[in-house]
């Protein structure tokens, strides 16, 4: 009897395991080609792309007139008053053709008639109104600014902008003209009371830096960028853009170089810190494609602009008396001069 029913219902048995598998086998496929999918498409990582990395340029990248521009921001982070106010503002242009790269600077006092404020507000209010809505604000006020289409935006935090160059084992810049800044804020002495100094100089640190090129860690690199009271043209926006464009550039020499890459741990370590320290609307096919066609770019190719020339400050009881800057004649004219260098 136990003979005849095994003989019975073995192959039912058999055919229902082996539909068991097949449909386990179909479910597992489904996920993997819809995850794969999802992922494709969140982060522009397609097989193409990947042959395209290795072999040729990468991802498709967004361009006008055979450019692709990125609006770069720092902002100091952290939880203090401001932490989200743009420290500096630098679009980097990228020219497909000719395989080069400008770096145009600007200054966070110019006033947009969009904002009805200055410019470095721009990802403040924009993160108000929603996450997010900083890069796109941002890179709206900035083509109102150069006249040229911005494709992406990236933001650096600058708290985090310090490990990053201590995880590179720190950059080597070409320091262009030697200062000293009597006034420059130490972090988290804020409110300090400084025992009734009525000039709360316990709030300020004296830096200084020599010309010529030096290495430096994290924290100085940024007290290099960020000065703003030095005596003299070094005290001056237009300066800082300058020292900004210095330190990007040593930082992009820094990370291009394998040997940043090649200490016991480094990868890992270095890539925590760099997402930790930025946020951007490019995904992740076209970060690397960018990546990879910056770093192609020699020192030799990569134009540092100044729009200094082109700018005015006009009398503080036009702006409500903010020290502000406008063009010289209009922004016509100042698109023209960017449309000119690029």
């Amino acid at each position: 009897m136990q003979y005849k029913f095994q003989r019975l219902f073995a192959p039912r048995v058999k055919r229902v395991s082996a539909i068991a598998i097949g449909l386990l086998i179909i479910f597992i496929a489904f996920q993997v080609l819809t995850r794969g999918m999802r992922f494709m498409r969140d982060t522009g990582m397609s097989p193409g792309t990947l042959l395209r990395l290795a072999f040729d340029s990468g991802a498709p990248l967004k361009m006008a007139d055979d450019r692709t521009n990125i609006l770069l921001l720092g902002i100091p982070g952290g939880s203090r008053p401001g932490a989200d106010l743009t420290d500096s503002m630098m679009v980097l242009s990228f020219h497909h053709k000719t395989k080069t790269l400008t770096l145009i600077s600007l200054p966070r006092d110019i006033w947009s008639d969009t904002l009805k404020d200055k410019i470095n507000s721009a990802y403040h209010y924009g993160e108000e109104k929603r996450q997010g809505g900083g890069l796109v604000l941002a890179k709206v006020v900035a083509e109102d600014i150069v006249g040229t289409p911005i494709h992406y935006g990236l933001v650096i935090d600058f708290s985090g902008f310090r490990r990053v160059i201590d995880d590179a084992g720190g950059i080597d810049v070409a320091v262009a003209q030697g200062f000293t800044d009597a006034d420059f804020p130490i972090e988290g002495k804020e409110e300090d009371l400084c025992d009734s100094d009525p000039k709360f100089r316990c709030r300020y640190e004296s830096i200084h830096f020599d010309a010529g090129t030096q290495h430096t860690d994290g924290t100085t690199a940024l007290k290099y960028v960020r000065s703003r009271h030095a005596e003299g043209e070094e005290g001056t926006d237009f300066a800082r853009g300058r020292r900004q464009q210095e330190v990007i550039v040593a930082l992009k020499e820094k990370l291009t170089n394998p040997a940043t890459w090649m200490r016991f741990g480094q990868n890992n370590t270095l890539l925590q810190s760099l997402d930790a320290a930025t946020d951007t609307d490019m995904n992740l096919g076209e970060v690397l494609t960018f990546g990879k066609l910056a770093s192609r770019v020699a020192e030799k190719f990569i134009q540092r602009v100044s729009i200094e020339d082109q700018l005015m400050t006009p009398p503080l009881w036009m702006y409500g008396g903010k020290y502000v800057l406008t063009p010289k004649e209009d922004f016509v004219k100042l698109h023209e001069y960017v449309k000119k260098i690029l």
